[in-house]
């Protein structure tokens, strides 16, 4: 897992709503049982045509979609069912965060354990953000806070808030397998003294 303190980069504005996981990842390119290559079947139903061709005109298609860091969705955002291959998806795709009004609990926690930074803004901070596709935002995940200059010049700093574990594991880049390994010698230590 990479580790990810702060990011800075064009973001990319998906405007729909409840994009759920179905959406994100159709099932059938769930049979993988590693992730390598699910980036390229991101949102496969809304970016290609019956016949495998990138639809003209959809966002995900446009050079610059593989260039934006931040992708920026609609109120709701990974909703339905529980499967870790969407963020894995949108991880190969090449964001590394994601930003919406609401992001669903279980897809919350899924993205937080693959290296994914779910980020949830007020409804009126997020509606400044679905107005800006392109621009430079920044993520400081050390401090919780996007970082965005308005088209007036203003700079806005909006706080975020992430499960301290989490938030220690993404900084890091460690997954919970790794973080207790990191604690092999200590366990052990412990066990022994019992």
């Amino acid at each position: 897992m990479k580790a990810i303190t702060k990011l800075t980069g064009p973001i990319l504005v998906l405007e729909q709503e409840n994009i759920d996981t179905d959406q994100i990842i159709p099932s059938r390119f769930l049979t993988a049982t590693d992730c390598d290559g699910i980036g390229d079947h991101l949102f496969a139903d809304w970016r290609f045509d019956a016949n495998g061709d990138p639809k003209p005109g959809h966002v995900l298609n446009e050079p610059r979609a593989v260039n934006s860091p931040i992708l920026v969705a609609g109120h709701n955002f990974g909703c339905g069912s529980s499967r870790e291959h969407a963020p894995h998806a949108l991880l190969g795709f090449g964001f590394r965060v994601v930003i919406s009004s609401q992001i669903a609990d279980i897809f919350r926690n899924n993205s937080q354990n693959v290296g994914l930074l779910p980020v949830v803004l007020e409804a009126d901070q997020h509606a400044v953000l679905m107005e800006m596709d392109g621009e430079q935002v920044t993520v400081d995940l050390d401090a919780c806070e996007v970082i965005v200059r308005t088209a007036d010049g203003a700079e806005h700093r909006w706080p975020f808030s992430i499960d301290p574990f989490a938030r220690h594991c993404l900084m890091r880049g460690l997954d919970r397998f790794e973080f207790l390994n990191q604690a092999e010698d200590a366990i052990t230590a412990y066990e022994e003294s019992r």
